[in-house]
């Protein structure tokens, strides 16, 4: 069975974030926006059938069971990361633009803006705002 676009978009608001990832590219520090899903090892196969169902291209990042510094035994992890401007542009926006409740809402139309103020992100993912605050994700129906 595969997830629909409804159940990701609940996965997401438990899950996921929509944040920025910092590199260093000669020399300038710069600010990518990024996409992730974070979960136990255990929903590896949900987390690819997720990726699998978006046509997103990124592999699962797998981490091993580690001890935390209070002695508790934390459970292996699975990360999506996606920083792809076009899988950002055609997926991942479209995805949630105005179909997401509650915090993760807040926290994506912040992320939004952000792309499009932050002068530390890459002039390349402006062109995403710039779609993002003229309305042009209305007119897409891919993801209902």
């Amino acid at each position: 069975m595969l997830p629909n676009y409804d159940y990701i978009r609940g996965l997401v608001a438990g899950e996921g974030c929509f944040t920025f990832c910092s590199i260093k590219n000669t020399g300038t520090k710069k600010q990518l926006p990024t996409f992730l899903i974070n979960m136990s090892r255990r929903d590896k196969v949900l987390l690819e059938k997720t990726r699998d169902v978006l046509g997103l291209k990124n592999k699962i990042y797998e981490y091993p069971p580690r001890t935390a510094k209070d002695g508790y035994k934390r459970d292996g992890m699975v990360l999506l990361i996606v920083r792809d401007i076009g899988q950002i542009k055609n997926i991942i926006v479209p995805l949630f633009y105005k179909k997401l409740i509650g915090y993760k809402s807040i926290q994506f139309n912040e992320w939004m803006e952000r792309i499009g103020s932050n002068p530390l992100v890459p002039n390349s993912y402006k062109f995403i705002y710039k779609l993002y605050s003229s309305g042009f994700y209305n007119k897409i129906t891919k993801f209902n």
